[in-house]
């Protein structure tokens, strides 16, 4: 009997109906033949050739609409690749000599020019042509077997995505318009793709296990992101109860959206901030529309790796002026690049290393590699003008960390002023307290920096040694357990002590469990992903602060489980 309900962790909020779209490796293995009619063989490479080019150019002219320009550039060497006469000339010429079947010739001829060009140690450029010999000769091997390659940016009918993961770039690519939710084999809620969805407002199920295996391309199945539900052979009563359920989530978040404007205040009149967290400027837009009141987070690292280099400092500096402008003068805290751990650059060479999240990441990249990170800095500075900026620096450990950063910040300030180039001169300068280390001095970090941002994706993960992307040890990713819960207020009252404000822009901030406590604990401002806002703003609402404090108070020094806390919190707050 064929499963018919899988479940998995809501990782973006909704509920959705469609076909299956499954974003899985396809099966290109042959069998290499002798043949006997070699003109028509060749004319098989032809129309491989034609085929791909036509594909190729689609995937440019989408990515070139949704991503930008630059980023659709290496599309480019694909299409060179497919009109070079040396190369397809090749093919052609091995199954002519040798009268082998066009998979076998094709094959052949594209690993030598891998091989040849991974070779050139002395010349990257070249080196990095080896991976587009790949691609071309994948899409052409997927012409001739009459196999399907899959490629997001080109779904163009509404459909559900399954695949084992989905890379930042590839969850970039999907279009909300069509892609209507995704599910995964893998991943959590604090998974990049589970962050990206969020930010895309599309509904998300993650970590299911074996989704891949369970459903067959065209399928029409359930995705209900509310309760991590998938039914993956639905009966028609099933899909009108859904269409009823889908329907009352969307009254609910109408009711919501009467909040747009409104300020966030507790029942007893108490303001804070709810921002959002974004990774893109066109992110801000859907800020903007969920009524959030500044950006928390601006994760530039997506400038990065949706590039084919180095971003230019003219092209950061479009990127950070579209943000703040977009943001009408309310504050937009940008983090410099976070990149390393699960994020990697193909133009930046990372050392192998056995746990990369421990290692070289983020702003010990940036103290090391002091031109990339100045011509960051450069250009945040430049536009700075445009609105009220706040910079970020993140992984910071140490003090003279901090130090370094500000001091290489203050350098190139003095540099544009000296250039003629304005600058603001209200720009808070700020870090992101995700490692124990910076949590437990937070009462010295107070003295010298403006604000603190708290990540607790990462703060959870290094306070428990528990890999967040790590299933058998993810019952160990746990947000209210009190010791989370003590490093969090110590951060909040160093802040308060030296007159500073402390945010957070890790996912629990938008959580709804954890949101009454860190209320209770005096968190000023709340960063989360734009479609978490509303409902937020809804919950704080009903809340009444003094009673938060009272509850807050509890969790911290009478529960002593994640458990007694999540059902502390519950019964506090079972009338809302």
């Amino acid at each position: 009997m064929p499963i018919t309900k899988m479940t998995g962790i809501a990782a973006s909020d909704g509920i959705a109906i469609a076909p299956v779209y499954l974003l899985a490796e396809p099966d290109l293995s042959f069998e290499t033949k002798q043949v006997e009619d070699v003109t028509a063989e060749v004319a098989r490479v032809d129309l491989a050739v034609t085929q791909a080019t036509a594909e190729i150019t689609a995937i440019r002219n989408t990515a070139a609409e949704s991503l930008g320009e630059e980023e659709a550039q290496v599309f480019d060497a694909h299409l060179m690749f497919l009109s070079d006469p040396e190369f397809v000339g090749q093919v052609k010429t091995k199954i002519e000599d040798e009268k082998i079947n066009a998979e076998a010739a094709l094959k052949e001829v594209s690993d030598m020019f891998v091989m040849m060009f991974s070779s050139m140690e002395d010349n990257p450029y070249m080196q990095e042509r080896a991976a587009d010999v790949r691609d071309v000769s994948e899409r052409m091997m997927a012409v001739l077997l009459g196999v399907k390659l899959p490629s997001p940016a080109t779904i163009n009918e509404e459909v559900i995505v399954v695949a084992h993961d989905l890379t930042p770039s590839d969850t970039a690519q999907l279009n909300k318009q069509f892609v209507k939710a995704f599910v995964t084999n893998i991943g959590g809620r604090t998974s990049h793709s589970a962050i990206m969805a969020r930010s895309l407002e599309i509904p998300a199920i993650v970590g299911t296990g074996s989704i891949l295996d369970s459903v067959a391309d065209g399928q029409v199945i359930i995705v209900d992101a509310l309760e991590g539900e998938i039914i993956t052979n639905p009966t028609p009563e099933d899909i009108e109860t859904y269409n009823e359920k889908a329907l009352a989530y969307e009254q609910q978040k109408a009711e919501w959206a009467k909040l747009v404007d409104a300020e966030t205040v507790t029942k007893d009149g108490h303001h804070v901030e709810l921002a959002a967290n974004i990774g893109t400027p066109k992110d801000a837009e859907g800020a903007v529309n969920n009524g959030a009141e500044g950006i928390g987070l601006y994760r530039t690292e997506f400038l990065y790796m949706d590039s084919a280099d180095f971003p230019t400092e003219d092209e950061q500096y479009e990127a950070y002026k579209a943000v703040l402008e977009a943001m009408e003068g309310k504050p937009v805290v940008v983090r410099t690049m976070d990149i390393g751990g699960d994020k990697e650059l193909s133009y930046l060479d990372l050392p192998e290393e056995m746990n990369p999240f421990l290692g070289y990441r983020a702003i010990r990249i940036s103290l090391d590699q002091q031109d990339m990170f100045k011509t960051q800095l450069r250009a945040l500075l430049r536009a700075s003008v445009h609105g009220a900026l706040r910079i970020m620096f993140p992984m910071i450990a140490t003090l003279p960390e901090f130090r370094e950063a500000k001091e290489i910040l203050l350098e190139v300030k003095n540099e544009l002023l000296a250039e003629g180039i304005a600058v603001s001169d209200d720009i808070q300068v700020g870090i992101m307290v995700e490692i124990p280390a910076a949590a437990v001095l937070a009462d010295q970090f107070a003295k010298e920096v403006d604000f603190f941002s708290i990540g607790t994706n990462d703060l959870i993960q290094y306070s428990m040694a528990a890999d967040r992307m790590n299933e058998r040890v993810s019952y160990l990713y746990q947000p209210y357990n009190p010791s989370i819960l003590r490093l969090i207020k110590n951060v909040i009252d160093a802040a308060h002590a030296e007159g500073k404000w402390t945010g957070m822009c890790g996912e629990m901030a938008g959580d709804q469990i954890a949101a009454p406590i860190l209320l209770g604990l005096g968190l000023d401002e709340f960063s989360m992903s734009a479609s978490s806002v509303l409902k937020t703003r809804s919950l704080f609402s009903k809340l009444n602060k003094s009673e938060m404090e009272a509850l807050a108070d509890v969790a911290l020094n009478q529960c002593t489980t994640n458990e007694e806390v999540v059902a502390l919190v519950a019964q506090a707050t079972a009338d809302l």
